[in-house]
């Protein structure tokens, strides 16, 4: 096959699963024939996608195809197909066998969940890996714009898979319309594009104030998917849905979707200097912000979500620094180890059955290979040296050096040090000390969940050793040297957990575990949003809703009214009498007989 074709494959496989099962409704209906068909279509993806990263392991060149899109007056506005580089093809990759995982970690996961429940969830995960595709391989911003929304759509609907339960349902609403809400910014960008330079293309020619405009206005949409300060509200929430869906999301897919796009976009954002400040400045905040949120969670699940918004706002911030590499070798190995730790905490779900991180303790006797796959990811997530984090995170601090005055290479160097302290607490709580109540019966969930596990666990570790590959691919630098930067993130990875072991360890009887215990989850940010939503837009649609039912329909009505009134009065007129219609006629000639005399 060529290239392209196998592109196609890769991109239309889950389609074509997905489209399988909602015609064929009594397949999907049937629960467990709908899983091994998605699990195939996703294989078929991930088989092809692997053949092409291959061929470009070989040595084959980038690739593009495009057919007209959207045609006007026999000219088309904007074009559709793939394009295959160093960008899309490790990406692909990556989000391929993430998918596959989940998937497969699904099949036992979800095996209590009714037939056509069941065969629903499968069929969404088939579009949404077909979505997140989409916007991987699109040649131009018009179809990653398609593709995000359509992520945007199926995330929703897996968010809000237990739709009955109202705060899965409440939760999917939150996260469509905060994600709706930042995406205005995507499409008044494209439309500012298109009019100033006639092209959706990501290396489209224009000036410095149209690209910062436009630039400035992606990047809103940007903070709403990958849930930057102070949009971050929704993706805590999401945590309703089920936990494999979870890792999907916070891995290589929505959130990271956001990411992906400044970096595919790069050369338009390269002539925005001052959209790349606030980039820096957003992801700097945001990474210190959501790691200090991660310390105070109970919910081993909502513990790793902030720790997504931390890490993202790493991403974002390499980004503003000008590194569009270190952002994107930080979503690579990102992804890997986050679904890792995802998939492990479902794990210990299953088994305990509880997100409480009281409810479990010693999981370590129970659970070998979910506490190995946990403590892979964990310090990974930390950076601690050798790990595939440590490659990444340390080359986003270094990307930072001088950067806002050097304030933002602190934030995310105090972010490294809490990063590693939050996930020692998670470490100590859930797998180490005595065994707790709910711990006693646990045992693993069976090949098909283990078995992804130790799959990710390969790439968690080793993934940071294909950076001086992965620049060659994007034609960027990477070096690896023993400078200040990497030596303070090693000690802050290491402090972290030493200073966690200190705190928690011994049953967590120190007095800053009880204080970090009581503290209040819910950020200052939360609590605006929610008084801005009650005071701010519920009042304004007060106000609108008083204009509309009093002024408008007021006007409305009165027009209608004056046209009944009106009708009545001029019916008095008409008698039904030749005598009256006689004399009108004769007063009518005698007034026009005076007209004319006095003319």
């Amino acid at each position: 096959m060529s290239p392209i074709t196998l592109a196609v494959v890769a991109t239309l496989a889950p389609a074509a699963t997905a489209l399988l099962l909602l015609v064929l409704f009594p397949l999907r209906h049937r629960g467990m024939p709908a899983a091994w068909v998605t699990l195939l279509g996703s294989a078929i993806s991930l088989a092809a996608s692997c053949k092409l990263l291959v061929d470009r392991i070989g040595g084959a060149a980038d690739e593009r195809a495009v057919v007209p899109w959207i045609e006007e007056r026999g000219r088309a506005m904007a074009e559709i197909g793939v394009q295959l580089d160093g960008v899309s093809l490790p990406m692909l990759v990556i989000v391929g066998v993430v998918a596959l995982c989940v998937q497969l970690f699904s099949v036992a996961y979800m095996h209590d969940e009714p037939p056509r429940a069941f065969g629903r969830y499968f069929t969404l995960h088939a579009l949404f890996l077909f979505s997140m595709n989409v916007v991987v391989v699109a040649p131009n911003l018009l179809q990653l714009f398609a593709g995000w929304e359509l992520v945007g759509l199926t995330s929703y609907l897996l968010i809000g898979f237990y739709f009955a339960k109202p705060s899965a349902a409440q939760a999917a609403v939150k996260a469509f319309w905060m994600t709706k809400l930042a995406d205005m910014g995507f499409l008044f960008g494209l439309l500012v594009l298109y009019v100033n330079t006639g092209s959706f293309e990501w290396t489209a020619p224009t000036s410095t104030v149209v690209a910062t405009w436009v630039s400035a206005l992606l990047f809103v949409a940007v903070v709403g998917k990958s849930a930057q300060f102070p949009l971050h509200i929704w993706l805590p929430d999401a945590m309703e849905g089920p936990t494999p869906v979870s890792a999907l999301l916070h891995a290589a897919t929505m959130v990271a979707a956001g990411v992906f796009l400044v970096v595919r976009a790069d050369p338009l954002f390269a002539q925005a200097p001052a959209t790349r400040e606030v980039m820096l400045w957003i992801g700097a905040v945001t990474a210190v912000f959501a790691a200090g949120l991660a310390l105070v969670q109970r919910d081993i699940k909502k513990v790793l979500a902030f720790s997504t918004c931390s890490q993202l706002g790493y991403m974002v911030a390499a980004l503003g620094a000008g590194n569009a590499f270190a952002g994107f070798f930080h979503l690579g190995t990102h992804a890997f180890f986050k679904a890792l730790l995802f998939l492990a905490a479902g794990s210990v779900i299953h088994a305990v059955h509880s997100n409480d991180l009281g409810d479990m303790g010693g999981l370590r006797k129970r659970l070998p290979i979910t506490t190995a796959a946990f403590v892979i990811g964990a310090l990974s997530l930390a950076g601690v040296p050798g790990f595939a984090g440590f490659f990444s995170k340390d080359l986003v601090l270094t990307a930072l050096e001088g950067r806002g005055g050097g304030a933002p290479w602190v934030m995310l160097l105090a972010a490294a040090f809490l990063t590693a302290f939050y996930m020692g607490r998670v470490l100590i709580k859930a797998f180490w000390g005595e065994l707790s109540q709910k711990a006693e019966h646990a045992h693993e969930g069976g090949l098909s969940m283990t078995g992804p596990l130790v799959v990710l666990m390969i790439p968690s570790f080793a993934s940071g050793f294909l950076g001086g590959w992965l620049a060659g691919q994007v034609k960027a630098e990477y070096h690896l040297h023993l400078g200040l930067t990497p030596v303070l993130a090693s000690v802050m990875a290491v402090a972290g957990l030493v200073a966690a072991v200190v705190v928690f360890g011994r049953g967590g009887q120190a007095p800053g575990a009880r204080i970090l215990e009581k503290l209040d989850a819910w950020s200052l940010v939360d609590r605006t949003w929610a008084t801005a939503y009650r005071l701010g837009l519920l009042g304004v649609a007060s106000i609108a809703g008083w204009i509309d039912r009093y002024v408008i329909d007021g006007l409305m009505n009165l027009t209608g009214w004056s046209a009944i009134e009106g009708g009545a009065s001029a019916r008095r007129l008409q008698t039904g009498l030749v005598r009256d219609y006689a004399l009108l006629v004769v007063v009518g000639v005698v007034v026009l007989a005076l007209m004319g005399v006095l003319r």
